[in-house]
This record gives C-alpha cells, sequence and structure tokens, in this order.
C-alpha cells in the first residue's frame, strides 16, 4: 500500500515527467477539455478508465460510479451525460462494466445491504428479466460475468432512453453508445457490439422524446 505522504511525491515526478517532454504540457490542459468520449464505468479501484484505454488527460470525460449504473433518477450520471452531449460534443459514449464486479455480485445476494439496496436494485430487476437465462448457468462465476454483461448493455439502453441524447443523435448522428466489460484477469477491454441503430428504433415508440415520428 503507498504511503499517504508518498502521493505527492508521486505527483511531483508526474509533473516532472509531463513538462519534461513538454514545456507547455499544463499550458494546453488548462486552455479546454474537447474529448470525444464520455465513459461511464464502475468505482472499483483496479479499473483505471484513461489507463485501461490508452488515453491522457483531456481525452475523455469520466463517470464513475458503483456497477456503473446509468439510473433515471440520478441527478449525477444525467447531469455528466447532458455536459458531455451538449457542451462537450463528445461522439461516444462508453458504459464499461468489468468482471468480478463487487456491486454485481452484492446485487446476487439475498442479505440487507442498507443504503445499496435502492441502487442495486435496477441489477436485480435485471436478473429478474433475464432470470431464466442465469439460473440455467450452474457456474456462480460465469453467472455473475454474464450479469456484467446484461447489466452493461441495460445501462446503455438506459443512455438511450434520456432526450439530451436523441436529440444530439437526431440532428447530428452523435454520440453512439458503445458496452464494454474489462476483463479483469486478462486486461482486455471487451466490445459487447450492441446495435445501438436496432436499440434505438425498437424503443422509440415508447421512449421517443424527440417529437419526431
Amino acid at each position: 500500500m503507498t504511503p499517504y505522504e508518498q502521493l505527492f511525491e508521486n505527483n511531483k515526478r508526474w509533473i516532472q515527467s509531463k513538462t519534461g517532454t513538454d514545456a507547455d504540457f499544463f499550458k494546453e490542459l488548462s486552455s479546454d477539455q474537447n474529448p470525444d468520449y464520455l465513459y461511464i464505468g464502475c468505482s472499483d479501484s483496479r479499473v483505471t478508465a484513461e489507463e485501461i484505454m490508452g488515453l491522457g488527460p483531456g481525452e475523455a470525460f469520466i463517470h464513475r460510479n458503483i456497477a456503473n449504473m446509468v439510473n433515471n433518477v440520478d441527478l449525477n450520471v444525467l447531469s455528466v451525460i447532458s455536459y458531455a452531449i451538449v457542451n462537450l460534443k463528445v461522439k461516444h459514449i462508453i458504459v464499461c462494466g468489468h468482471y468480478n464486479c463487487g456491486g454485481v455480485k452484492a446485487a446476487m445476494q439475498s442479505k440487507d445491504m442498507g443504503i445499496l439496496n435502492p441502487w442495486l436494485r435496477g441489477i436485480r430487476d435485471i436478473y429478474r428479466l433475464h432470470k431464466q437465462e442465469l439460473n440455467a448457468i450452474s457456474d456462480i462465476a460465469k453467472r455473475y460475468d454474464r450479469l456484467v454483461e446484461l447489466n452493461v448493455e441495460e445501462q446503455c439502453v438506459n443512455v438511450i432512453k434520456t432526450a439530451v441524447l436523441q436529440l444530439s443523435y437526431l440532428q447530428t448522428g452523435y454520440p453512439v453508445v458503445h458496452g464494454w466489460v474489462f476483463d479483469i484477469h486478462t486486461g482486455r477491454i471487451i466490445d459487447l457490439k450492441i446495435d445501438f441503430e436496432r436499440i434505438l428504433e425498437n424503443i422509440k415508440d415508447i421512449y421517443n422524446l424527440t417529437g419526431e415520428d
């Protein structure tokens, strides 16, 4: 475990490494941000967003919470999505879960999680909708993994349900929503290849908020 005091030394070394190769690094960094990506991921300390994607400061707008949820009453994530689309004009929104997710595991347990109960209820609902498929998986670890994937897919749908995304996509063709899973055992990013256009088409008779047919 890194001692608290070491964090400041690490920061000094990081500054030196950046200015050593580019004297104007922080001048440029402080001028503005113009990322193409909004990344919605899990708060898990083992999953560091920019690092797994190989991106640097300013290249991705990041939002993280327990189990990478896009809850329709969570003003935090909805504000992030709105700002990313309206102000930053992001081209891609990535919802990224990860195998061995503690939040997903917690949602599969029959116990009181206190304040986490309402937060995890969305994952329990996904389990209910896919109960037959999930219960047919005898290997518990693989069942967890599949629920991680299904949760990512459902959170992508929740992003697509938002008016701000629908209006932007109608006007500009962006952003496009992607669903990923980070395999914590190998370090690989797995693209679930969600069919963004098909989802948008399938839900628009119920969730269309644009006023367009």
